[in-house]
């Protein structure tokens, strides 16, 4: 095998907070055998758009063609046709670099010349293990690429199993369409200190993600919003400045904790058009569940990542073990509750405003049924509005559950009757007939039984899988606990299953809590007056 190329061509970015190990193991297989060929090796490379440090900056270029010279790492000179020359420093995108380019040239950054072939581009480069470039034919291409990434030795940064070439690419490919999507992020807003650590490499774009507190600082065209944690005047300032606001909220696998007792979450989603909880207009998950094309492969991963959370009793704040007895042998209905004043239920929950009212309108809908109430984590913990004095709740429900995990109480479930509360997603994961009082983004898609006011915007008719595919595959971001890398569900549901979540009960944590406590003791002590 010629000279390894050093740095390697395959290389994870440098997330912010990131401590992964290293991507290649080994310069070489043994016995020498490559796993995939010089030209699919290729392929996936210009699908994936990876190689060198893809995550790098795309500075303003001249207009092509131009030449381009890589004089040593990180510095380059580009040669227009006319004008001066423009000097660059720092890491670039070498896929942006090449664009434009008419010849590319130079030993100081081997990995620019394997993209500016694989892009087409003539190369000049007199000696080293990339000379044969020079000769501009794809079959020198396809050997060096045979050699220097298809007979590298690859450890899968979450598992460190060794994997292979391909999916080294698939996996690099995977974070380049992550940064690709926030390069355009200027700023964020609303992301209490201790959300950041966790969020910036999700938000990370190849520079540092500037966390702003006022609109003052929060400058450039598009700013990534938190708006339920965004102070009123800031979120009145941005919406009448000329800027693109992106929503962000927790994701639908967000944490071992809840996010009132400051426990960070480890799954975000980004929304440029609305956020999922809002019906009143539409959002990306909402279009990509009324327009996204769903392969079978992709569908295929969608059912095994449903049953992986199924069988690990997955949650959006938990892990769930637990294993509850059927009470009598009516249908058993759960009724979770809400944070009544969250915005999922200011803006999805129509008529029914407050607990109490989707009890009263559950026990109409199924007099005969055993009635089980289960109060959002959030309002026992003591953080959020939304309790309900036991007496009046057992007026309508037949019993109060409230620490089985939400998975046990599904399980147990004949029905799950929902206002807007993720719950009725976890239920229909775990094939739970669902009844929807106002309208959640799974409600008006052919899965529920849905009384509130459905958007006449949701017209299709999706099965399950398509369900999870959409919200779980393609809406959020995750973040794996372990590494600190952007990673795929799987990881995630892997990591929080093995109890690996990476929290800590910290003095914020524990200072919540205390007063969470302290607040649910003065509400009962209201409700007992």
């Amino acid at each position: 095998m010629a000279q390894p190329l050093t740095p390697p061509l395959l290389r994870i970015p440098p997330f912010p907070g990131a401590r992964p190990p290293a991507l290649v193991r080994g310069a070489a297989i043994p016995g020498g055998a490559a796993g995939d060929s010089g030209e699919d090796l290729a392929a996936l490379l210009k699908d994936a758009r990876v190689g060198g440090t893809y995550w790098g900056a795309q500075p303003a270029l001249p207009p092509a063609p131009y030449r381009l010279i890589a004089t040593a790492a990180d510095r380059f000179e580009i040669h227009p046709a006319n004008g001066d020359a423009v000097r660059i420093t720092g890491p670039c995108d070498p896929w942006h670099l090449v664009s434009g380019a008419s010849e590319v040239s130079g030993d100081g950054d081997q990995a620019l010349l394997v993209v500016a072939a694989l892009s087409g581009v003539p190369v000049r480069c007199p000696a080293g293990p990339l000379a044969a470039l020079s000769a501009g034919d794809d079959d020198a291409l396809h050997q060096i690429l045979a050699e220097q990434v298809g007979r590298i030795q690859y450890a899968d940064p979450f598992t460190g199993e060794a994997t292979s070439a391909a999916a080294a690419i698939a996996l690099c490919g995977f974070w380049r369409a992550l940064i690709d999507a926030n390069r355009s992020i200027d700023a964020a807003v609303g992301f209490g200190r201790w959300k950041q650590p966790t969020a910036a490499p999700l938000l990370w774009g190849g520079r540092p993600v500037v966390f702003a507190s006022d609109a003052a600082r929060a400058t450039g065209r598009k700013i990534a919003v938190w708006r339920a944690r965004t102070a009123p005047a800031v979120l009145a300032a941005l919406e009448a400045a000329d800027i693109d606001l992106v929503e962000v909220e927790d994701g639908f696998i967000r944490s071992a904790g809840l996010g009132a007792d400051c426990i960070p979450p480890l799954s975000i989603v980004l929304d440029e058009l609305g956020i999922y909880f809002d019906p009143s207009r539409p959002s990306a998950l909402e279009r990509l569940l009324a327009e996204g094309d769903f392969d079978a492969a992709t569908l295929a991963r969608a059912a095994r990542l449903r049953e992986l959370i199924v069988d690990q009793g997955i949650s959006k704040y938990a892990v769930g073990g637990a294993t509850l007895r059927r009470r009598n042998a009516k249908p058993h209905v759960l009724v979770p509750g809400q944070v009544e004043d969250d915005r999922s239920v200011l803006s999805g929950g129509g008529a029914v405003r407050t607990n109490l009212e989707l009890l009263r309108r559950v026990r109409e809908q199924r007099p005969d049924a055993h009635v089980i109430y289960k109060p959002h984590p959030d309002v026992e913990a003591g953080h959020r509005s939304g309790a309900i004095a036991d007496q009046a709740a057992l007026a309508l429900a037949d019993e109060i559950i409230r620490d089985p995990p939400i998975t046990a109480a599904i399980t147990l479930a004949d029905e799950v009757h929902v206002n807007t509360s993720l719950a009725g997603f976890e239920a229909l994961l775990r094939g739970k007939p669902v009844t929807t009082y106002g309208v959640p983004f799974y409600a008006g898609w052919g899965l529920t039984r849905d009384l509130g006011a459905v958007p006449d915007r949701r017209k299709a008719t999706r099965t399950l899988d398509e369900l999870v595919a959409a919200a779980l595959l393609r809406y959020p971001r995750y973040l794996d606990p372990v590494t600190g890398l952007p990673c795929p569900p799987e990881i995630l549901v892997r990591r929080l299953a093995e109890g690996r979540s990476g929290t800590t009960d910290g003095l914020l944590v524990g200072l919540r809590r205390v007063q969470g406590r302290t607040r649910r003791l003065a509400s009962a002590l209201r409700f007992w007056r």
